[in-house]
């Protein structure tokens, strides 16, 4: 718990200094936010708001993930240094980060609101997923747990829905698909929601503080050895470092969300929405918590429901439309709402639905005691 107050802590402060110097930095280059036409007018007046605010998010928790444990390292040299769950989360979190940052960068070089095109956009972030899933199914502790297993989960590995069914090789693909099926929606969900000041941080506080406390839990309720899966322990491997990163997670967004919520004084970009969207779709698969997903982060769910929506009615009814415009939270814009109503009542939305992810986990451990 102590290393969970000191990474929280650094976090918060990097990131409650670090964004309004990097602001200062971004408006010295001019580096400003792109404004799509055809959306609602009152954005008209953010354009050159700065943006790629994500960058100073994932400095901080890198910063405080390694600074925390170089503390608990100096103060007992028997520490566990950084996890392999803990490395590959950041892995995810940073190739995913990166692929935004391209993204922001041509927008902003460009002068103009696209970016990446979709093709490069995609093999860029199935290149960075594909790694991601290969190397998971890697690195067994001296128990013999991998960070991650070919079983679907939902608050655990499920063993009759095994992925390995059909041998090793066919296994691992069809984890490498099912992985990537994850980081996509995840990704997608998460910047599909960025688009309002402080929507998307606020919403991933929440969704991260679950994961600290589901990460707490099953490192207090861990099997002490695999032949104990079934007991309500967890097979889990490294769910504390989990934990701590989660914490720092949350707190970053927390500094970030000082500079970020109305009247933003900073855009996260998709340099954030993907590096977040990377780091939750890795608490899923790394907490062996995959289908919970759906609940813990219904808000993103919802929101990419409505643009599948919208897409498709649009198509099929031949220029029909379900909403005044998707994502969600435009056609509420569209409809009068004001920009933090649409914001606090999503925020809302957000934490019933980690309530309801948070009720299931619980539950389910209860039920099986």
């Amino acid at each position: 718990m102590i290393a969970l107050l000191i990474g929280a802590g650094v976090a918060l402060l990097v990131a409650l200094i670090g964004t309004p110097l990097f602001i200062r930095f971004l408006v010295a280059k001019s580096y400003g936010q792109f404004i799509r036409d055809d959306g609602p007018t009152s954005h008209h007046t953010k354009r050159g708001t700065p943006t790629m605010g994500g960058t100073v998010v994932v400095a901080a928790v890198l910063i405080s993930y390694f600074v925390t444990h170089l503390i608990m390292w100096m103060m007992n040299p028997h520490s566990a240094g950084p996890s392999a769950s803990g490395l590959l989360l950041l892995f995810l979190m940073v190739g995913m980060g990166f692929v935004g940052f391209l993204d922001d960068y041509i927008k902003i070089s460009n002068k103009r609101s696209l970016g990446l095109n979709a093709r490069a956009k995609l093999i860029l972030q199935a290149a960075v997923g594909i790694i991601f899933a290969v190397l998971v199914l890697q690195f067994p502790n001296e128990d013999g747990l991998r960070p991650a297993s070919t079983q679907i989960s939902l608050v655990r590995d499920i063993p009759w829905l095994d992925l390995a069914f059909g041998g090793t090789v066919l296994g691992a693909i069809l984890f490498i698909v099912w992985s990537n099926l994850i980081i996509t929606a995840a990704t997608n969900g998460v910047n599909l929601t960025d688009g309002l000041d402080g929507l998307a941080a606020g919403a991933s506080i929440m969704v991260f503080g679950a994961y600290t406390i589901m990460g707490i839990w099953q490192n207090n309720q861990a099997c002490g050895s695999p032949k104990e899966a079934g007991s309500g322990c967890y097979q889990v491997r490294d769910p504390m470092d989990l934990a701590l990163l989660a914490a720092i997670l949350s707190a970053a967004l927390v500094g970030f969300l000082w500079w970020n919520t109305s009247p933003a004084k900073i855009f996260m970009g998709d340099t954030g929405s993907l590096a977040i969207g990377g780091a939750v779709a890795a608490f899923a698969i790394l907490s062996r918590t995959e289908l919970l997903l759906a609940f813990i982060g219904g808000l993103f769910v919802l929101i990419t429901l409505s643009v599948i929506i919208q897409v498709g009615f649009f198509k099929l009814s031949g220029g029909k439309r379900v909403f005044k415009m998707a994502p969600l939270q435009h056609h509420f814009e569209l409809k009068g709402w004001a920009e933090v109503t649409v914001v606090v009542r999503f925020w809302i939305l957000a934490g019933l639905f980690v309530a309801a992810g948070l009720g299931i986990f619980y539950a389910e451990w209860v039920v099986l005691l």
